[in-house]
């Protein structure tokens, strides 16, 4: 295991500036994912960590040691790539043991190991077919034992399930996790795909336009988003975000928005007429079905639309020419048309900047 350091990094295609100084660091043992929409830098940050790239500047250590001008052959690492690249003509056990017998390990040790991988990845009945083969999950273990046999520092992994479809994804999320465990060792994790960020990773990096927006483990980028595009990107459905500003009314301050308005916590310390960027969570608006007491939290929105996905039902409403998305547990019979009382759980709403679309502070 290896602890991996980003100081300063920049990398350059022509023109094209690709990443944009990356500062942070991977610690031994953990699983980080780098998490972004296409182009965003993940994939090129990955591919300049296995030396597969040159560093334009800044410094890139792993376990300690500078690594910019290392081989990738000798920086001790393992990658695993979305497409599995297997070579078709050797079977699989060849194809598990290529790297050791490239470096003329002596056969009862490349025997030892190639045999240990194919049993954590429970794939020993596989090892005398040919990669054609195989599914498509099977062939994914068969990349990750192809990886850890090598016993690297650092695993590396490039966005290694998009391939597949959804069930097998969900396996293979499990796989990919458990054989992380058992090996502890340092993993780096390309995704677009915030389900598995969320599900695999210790500690989420979440990038944009060759930038970090914010480092954090899943619950903090989920709870408290740095930024609009975090707040935006993390979370399905996606949060709710309208524009208004600061008014006060009645004693107290309210979100005031187009046609709209929403309640705001009581010791909320923002100043009348600020502009900001109210953010709610689909899951933090309750609908109610009963006739309860008035409460200040409690909205009134017309129902478009209700789709239920087993235990969970979610519902588009109209709330002053705002549309508002709204996830239920349970399921709910409730025609479109109907005018529903929504719970706000304030307490749990985000605030942003409407210029700097940064995270504001909300309590004093």
């Amino acid at each position: 295991m290896a602890s991996v350091v980003y100081e300063g990094i920049h990398k350059n295609f022509g023109k094209v500036q690709a990443l944009r100084d990356i500062n942070m660091e991977v610690i031994e043992g953990e699983f980080t994912a780098l998490l972004g929409p296409s182009g965003c830098g993940k994939s090129t940050l990955l591919r300049l960590t296995a030396g597969l790239e040159a560093i334009s500047s800044g410094s890139l250590f792993i376990d300690g040691k500078l690594v910019n001008k290392v081989h990738p052959r000798d920086r001790d690492i393992a990658m695993v790539f979305q497409n599995y690249a297997l070579y078709p003509q050797m079977k699989i056990y060849n194809n598990i043991a290529f790297s050791l017998q490239v470096k003329k390990v002596p056969k009862p040790d490349i025997d030892k190991r190639v045999q240990w991988a194919a049993k954590i990845l429970d794939i020993e009945d596989l090892l005398s077919r040919y990669p054609s083969q195989l599914s498509g999950g099977q062939a994914q273990r068969v990349a990750m034992g192809r990886a850890i046999v090598r016993d690297p520092k650092v695993f590396l992994f490039d966005e290694p399930l998009s391939n597949l479809d959804a069930k097998l994804r969900e396996h293979m999320r499990f796989e990919v996790r458990t054989l992380h465990n058992k090996l502890e060792a340092t993993t780096i994790y390309v995704t677009h795909d915030q389900v598995e960020a969320m599900t695999m990773a210790d500690k989420i990096i979440v990038m944009r336009n060759g930038v970090i927006q914010q480092v954090g483990s899943p619950a903090e980028v989920f709870d408290q988003p740095a930024n609009l595009f975090v707040a935006d990107f993390i979370g399905t459905p996606s949060i709710n975000l309208m524009e208004g500003e600061i008014a006060a009314e009645q004693g107290r301050h309210i979100f005031r928005g187009h046609n709209f308005v929403l309640p705001l916590p009581p010791e909320i310390d923002f100043e009348a007429g600020q502009k900001i960027v109210y953010g709610l969570r689909p899951q933090h608006i309750k609908v109610l079905t009963d006739d309860s007491e008035p409460h200040p939290y409690i909205i009134e929105a017309e129902l478009l639309l209700s789709e239920t996905t087993g235990t969970e039902t979610q519902f588009s409403f109209d709330y002053g020419e705002q549309k508002l998305i709204v996830a239920n547990q349970g399921r709910f019979e409730i025609p479109p048309g109907t005018k529903c009382r929504l719970k706000v759980d304030v307490e749990r709403a985000h605030f942003f900047d409407q210029q700097s679309q940064q995270r504001m502070q909300a309590y004093g």
